[in-house]
Parts: C-alpha cells; sequence; structure tokens
C-alpha cells in the first residue's frame, strides 16, 4: 500500500544534526545536538550558563544578579579586562572602575564556527560550536574611552563541547602605544556543598592572600578546604597542570581546569557576612552552592606592544 505521508529514504551523504544557535534579548544561545548548551549575555560577553546533556547547570549566577545591562553580571564567567580588582593609583588603569570595563561593556556577536572549521584539532565527529565575541575601543562609552585611551581589540571565543567548555580572550593592540594589561575569567563554579568541596594541585605555591592584606603565603595543604572568607591569588603556576575541583568525601573529581598562557589562578567564595554584604549575591546562604577558580594573568602587568597581540584561555572539563 502506497502512503501519501511516508518519509523520504536518507541519502548517504546526509549531514549529521549541526548545533543551534539562538540569538534574542542579547543573549546567544548554542546547544550541541547531544543536549549540552551555553548562554552567553553580549553584555560583558559574560557566559551564564552552560549545561551538560543531562541538563545540569555547571555555572552559579546569584538570584539577585543584574540581567539588565546596569551592573556587572553576578556570576557565571565575567570577563576581567585591562586591570583586575580595583585599580592601581599612578597607573593608566587608575581612572577605571574595579575588574576594569570588559565585564560591563556591550559585546559584539563576531559569528559561530562548528565542528568541521576546527580542524585536526577536534575528533572526528566530536560535536563542538564556538562563539566569537567582539569588543573594540569605538565600541566603548565615552567615559571608558576617556579613561583608558588606548586602541584595542578583544576578541572573546566561547567554545562548547560534549566534554568540555572553553573560554580563550585574544588581546590586540590596535594603536601606536604600547599599554599593559591584566586579563581574568572569573568563573562561578556550581557546587552542592562548598564543606564538602577540596581545591588540588595547589601545593607548595606561593599565593596572595587579600583577606590578610595580599600577605604573601605558601600553600602546605595538597586540598585546599575552604572554611572561611577565601580570596588568595595563587602565582606562577604551570597552565598544563590542571587545577582540581573535587569532592571531600569521596575525592571524586568535580571540575578539571587547564589553562594557556594564564599562570594565576584565583580562588575565591564571600562566606557568609561579605554573601550577606553585597547586595547583588543572593539568597545570602548561596555562598555554599559556589566557588570561584579564576584563571589569569594578574600577579604582574602584562605589556603589549604595538600592533602585537596576546591569547590566553582556559579549558574546564566535568565530572561525566
Amino acid at each position: 500500500m502506497d502512503r501519501s505521508n511516508k518519509p523520504a529514504a536518507i541519502g548517504v551523504g546526509a549531514s549529521l544534526p549541526q548545533p543551534t544557535i539562538s540569538l534574542r534579548d542579547n543573549t546567544v544561545e548554542a546547544t550541541l545536538p547531544t543536549g549540552e548548551s551555553v548562554t552567553v549575555y553580549l553584555y560583558g560577553a559574560t557566559v551564564t550558563s552552560w549545561k551538560l546533556a543531562n541538563g545540569k547547570e555547571q555555572l552559579f549566577v546569584s538570584e539577585k544578579a543584574h540581567l539588565d545591562g546596569s551592573k556587572p553580571i553576578r556570576g557565571g564567567i565575567p570577563v576581567v579586562f585591562p586591570v583586575f580588582g580595583p585599580p592601581p593609583s599612578n597607573h593608566a588603569t587608575s581612572a577605571l572602575p574595579q575588574h576594569g570595563f570588559a565585564r560591563n561593556s556591550n559585546w559584539e556577536f563576531l559569528g559561530k564556527s562548528s565542528s568541521e572549521a576546527f580542524g585536526r584539532d577536534r575528533k572526528e565527529g566530536e560535536d563542538a560550536v564556538k562563539l566569537d565575541f567582539g569588543l573594540s575601543h569605538p565600541m566603548l562609552s565615552e567615559e571608558f574611552q576617556k579613561a583608558w585611551p588606548y586602541q584595542f581589540g578583544l576578541v572573546y571565543s566561547v567554545t562548547l563541547t560534549k566534554g568540555s567548555l572553553e573560554t580563550s580572550l585574544q588581546v590586540q593592540n590596535q594603536g601606536e602605544q604600547n599599554f599593559d594589561f591584566q586579563v581574568l575569567m572569573h568563573t562561578y563554579l556550581r557546587v552542592e556543598d562548598i564543606s564538602n568541596i577540596r581545591v588540588k594541585n595547589l601545593q607548595q605555591k606561593e599565593y596572595l592572600d587579600k583577606t590578610q592584606g595580599g600577605a604573601a603565603t605558601t600553600e602546605t595543604s595538597e586540598a585546599v578546604e575552604i572554611n572561611k572568607e577565601t580570596d588568595r591569588v595563587y602565582k606562577a603556576l604551570d597552565p598544563k597542570v590542571p587545577i582540581i575541583v573535587s569532592t571531600a568525601s569521596d575525592d571524586q573529581p568535580l571540575f578539571s581546569i587547564t589553562r594557556e598562557a594564564l599562570t594565576d589562578v584565583v580562588v575565591w567564595n564571600p562566606w557568609i557576612e561579605k554573601a550577606k554584604g553585597m547586595a547583588d549575591f543572593g539568597p545570602d546562604e548561596a555562598y555554599k552552592n559556589m566557588l570561584c577558580v579564576e584563571a589569569g594573568s594578574v600577579a604582574g602587568w602584562q605589556t603589549l606592544e604595538a600592533g602585537e597581540s596576546w591569547e590566553g584561555g582556559q579549558t574546564i572539563r566535568p565530572r561525566l
């Protein structure tokens, strides 16, 4: 019997399912055919969601985060550039706000590329999508242009694969003057219970303890416990050695973070009192469900000469 609605035969050369991209309400969302997804706000080029195929969210975003472009987004992966923390006095960045302008400027979505465009770095058949975002001096507010008058270009790439999330930043000096910069990917990881979390591969590394006025200290623990306000800048790390976030109860790795050209790592949790004091952090108890492990170059300054470029990034792999 001939069926008028019978499905057409699939040809041998039929294309495989491709990642889907949507752009709406100033956000870009990409979903792989296998179900993994990532969401990026054009404001700050801030990644606000990274879900695995089972729908489990990997990033923390405060319930009180401003998502209307009025303030930097509290959570996800804000981009810190060209200065980390409060700018030093008598420096080219001194007129900028804390953490610079990248996280509170509107970026441009430059487009996407999928697995086949990545070449031999990808395994055959592996699903992946890369989203590119751009920011340059003419795109800044008048206030930021005056505060930091250098001609620059940033290209921020967010790459989603079945087994990882990669974020990388290319910095271009498009002017005739050298400039100094710092960069950080302020990643808020979602955890179930901070008391059951340990951070590994930091032993014997020097860190600056910002809760103690920046005092230099050497890490003695093989598994760093978070049991109070923690704000540490671990310096001069080997980017290829992963920072492991694991459970204390059964020593299971939850996240593995490797870096390229980012030799510093900030470990931050506001704990009880500071969480209560931040207007955009909520609920107050949410400090129990997040840990910032932030790949960056912030212990000193990178100097970028006229016409030169620099690139650094991180790859986060979850327990799958």
